[in-house]
C-alpha cells in the first residue's frame, strides 16, 4: 500500500466520534462536498479524516480496482482511529458516490467487517450509469448500522423510488435526506432558484446533525 494522502480537520483527542471520507471517482479529497462537510463537523467539534486513493495520488484518472480502494478504506480508517485514539466503532465512514459505496463495502463485508458507528453515504451510485438493472446492493442486508443517504432527486445512478425500495433491505436504522432537483454530483437545476453553494450547505448541516445525533460512547 502507497503511504496515505490525507487531511485531517477538527481536534485530534477528546472527541468521541470521528468521520473518515473517501471521494467519488472522479475526484479527489478537496471535493467540495466533503471540504464543506469536514469543515462543518470541525466547527461542532468532530475530527473528519479525507484521503486519496492511491490512483489519484499517482495522477491516475481510473480508479484502482476493487482489493486496492477496499484496502484504502481500512488503511484509511485505521489511521483516524490512532489519530484520536477511538476504537473503530466509534467512527462513521462514508463519502462521496465510490468513496461511500467502499466505506459500506467494508462494513458489510462478509469476511472481517469493518466496526463503525454508522455510513455516512452523500450520491450512492445505486448502479453503475445507465445500467439500472445491477443494483449496489448484495451487501445491504449486512449493514446493521445507522445509514443517512444523500441524494439528489435527479441522480440518474439512483432515483428516489429505486435507492428508496433497495435501501429497505438495510437492518440497520436508515435515513435519507433528499436534495431537491441535484443531479449526482449535487448540482441543482437553475430553475429551482437553488446554488450550489446552498446546496452543499444543506448537505453539511444535515451530516452535522445525523452524526452528532448517533449515541454517545
Amino acid at each position: 500500500m502507497s503511504e496515505l494522502v490525507d487531511a485531517f480537520t477538527g481536534p485530534k483527542r477528546g472527541a468521541d466520534r470521528a468521520v473518515l471520507l473517501a471521494h467519488g471517482a472522479g475526484a479527489d479529497m478537496h471535493a467540495p462536498a466533503l471540504v464543506c462537510v469536514a469543515d462543518a463537523l470541525a466547527a461542532a467539534g468532530v475530527p473528519t479524516l479525507r484521503f486519496d486513493f492511491p490512483y489519484r495520488t499517482a495522477g491516475k484518472r481510473a480508479p484502482d480496482r476493487a482489493p486496492v480502494l477496499d484496502a484504502s478504506v481500512r488503511e484509511a480508517a485505521a489511521e483516524l482511529a490512532r489519530r484520536t485514539k477511538l476504537p473503530p466503532e466509534r467512527l462513521v465512514l462514508g463519502g462521496r458516490s465510490m468513496g461511500g459505496r467502499y466505506c459500506s463495502l467494508a462494513v458489510g463485508a462478509e469476511q472481517e467487517p469493518l466496526d463503525a458507528l454508522g455510513l455516512l453515504l452523500l450520491g450512492y451510485p445505486l448502479h453503475p450509469a445507465g445500467k439500472p438493472d445491477r443494483q449496489r446492493v448484495e451487501h445491504f442486508p449486512r449493514l446493521d448500522v445507522p445509514c443517512l443517504f444523500v441524494s439528489g432527486t435527479r441522480d440518474t445512478l439512483a432515483s428516489v423510488d429505486a435507492l428508496t425500495a433497495a435501501t429497505r433491505a438495510i437492518p440497520g436504522p436508515v435515513v435519507h435526506h433528499w436534495l431537491e432537483s441535484c443531479d449526482h454530483g449535487f448540482r441543482p437545476l437553475k430553475a429551482s432558484g437553488l446554488t450550489s453553494a446552498a446546496v452543499l450547505d444543506d448537505v453539511a448541516r444535515v451530516a452535522v446533525e445525523w452524526v452528532t445525533g448517533l449515541p454517545g460512547a
